[in-house]
């Protein structure tokens, strides 16, 4: 099956080649005969009914250093693609949102991976929300009494951005931290979404672990393991990763979610877990498959592919 790629995603030169998923769905295509085209979101319009990108053809190589070739500057009409990957890194912001909107106009016909309606409406730390039984105690507002009443509580909780990711903005307070008022000033400044506040789970010590969901059924699992003195593990903050299975929990989560990812054309999805508690379901551009290719042995690339050709096989049928 030869297929017509556009890749929606940051600028193909600033990657981390030893990190990035993207990379390896692109070199997977690559693989598979398939011919890409890059672009960037800002590059994305609508016009008298059409979706154009102004973009590049690309090649890719699994070269350090040489990774990447483009082609000329020209205008694609993007219902001429098979398939759109929609892999632009988050913040998820009305940026984000507007490119889901002007997508949402092509798809299925054009297929876009993943479903733009579905993205728009599964903001990662939301969308956990509609899963019973799944969450660590949560509280989200913008109510100060609330926040306190949530901590006196809890005593030691974590305090993050709605919208927020890559463990930015990420603060953990322990019942002894004066900060509280400060930072909900800082927030409110910076932006006018409620916060997100959660009982601190001290398991994320022995690591937060990134689940990586394909079609609804988990694929592999990657441990990310705080630095020192951080609170945090993602990755690019020093987090170290590990190989890990799944326990009997998680997979019990991935059952309670993982038809409606399936039913909802959420076709690549990353869940992050801590201890029994589901904290986040990234469904925006999701990573992680480098390092559980790597532990596990595995192509992940290769499967997420191969549930896309059937996405688009089942399309064809319909």
């Amino acid at each position: 099956m030869a297929l017509k790629v556009a890749i929606q995603m940051d600028p193909i030169e600033s990657i981390d080649f030893d990190g990035d998923s993207t990379f390896m769905l692109g070199l997977e295509a690559e693989r598979r005969g398939y011919a890409l085209f890059h672009y960037l979101a800002r590059d994305l319009s609508f016009r008298d009914g059409k979706v154009l990108a102004r973009g590049r053809a690309m090649r890719l190589r699994a070269e350090r250093g040489n990774h990447y070739t483009l082609g000329e500057p020209e205008l694609a009409d993007l219902t001429e693609m098979d398939v759109v990957l929609m892999r632009q890194d988050p913040p998820f912001d009305m940026s984000y949102i507007t490119a889901t909107h002007i997508l949402q106009h092509i798809h299925p016909k054009t297929l876009v991976v993943n479903n733009p309606v579905s993205v728009r409406n599964a903001p990662e730390k939301l969308y956990v929300t509609h899963f019973d039984g799944v969450m660590p105690p949560t509280l989200i507002s913008s109510d100060m009494e609330a926040i306190k009443a949530f901590r006196a509580e809890h005593k030691d909780i974590i305090l993050k951005p709605l919208f927020g990711n890559g463990g930015a903005g990420v603060f953990h307070l322990k019942p002894d931290d004066e900060n509280l008022g400060s930072l909900l000033e800082m927030f409110t400044k910076l932006a006018r979404e409620p916060v997100i506040v959660q009982r601190y789970l001290p398991e994320v010590r022995a690591g937060d672990k990134r689940i990586i969901l394909i079609d609804g059924r988990p694929a592999g699992a990657v441990n990310r393991v705080p630095a020192a003195g951080e609170a945090r593990s993602n990755m690019h903050v020093g987090g170290r990763p590990e190989k890990i299975g799944l326990t009997k929990r998680e997979h019990e989560i991935c059952e309670i979610i993982g038809p409606h990812l399936k039913r909802e054309g959420l076709i690549f999805v990353g869940i992050d877990v801590i201890g029994d508690y589901l904290t986040e379901i990234n469904v925006t551009s999701p990573t992680g498959i480098q390092q559980i290719n790597r532990f596990d042995g595995v192509q992940l690339e290769a499967e997420i592919w191969d549930a896309i050709e059937d996405a688009l096989s089942r399309r064809v049928m319909a």
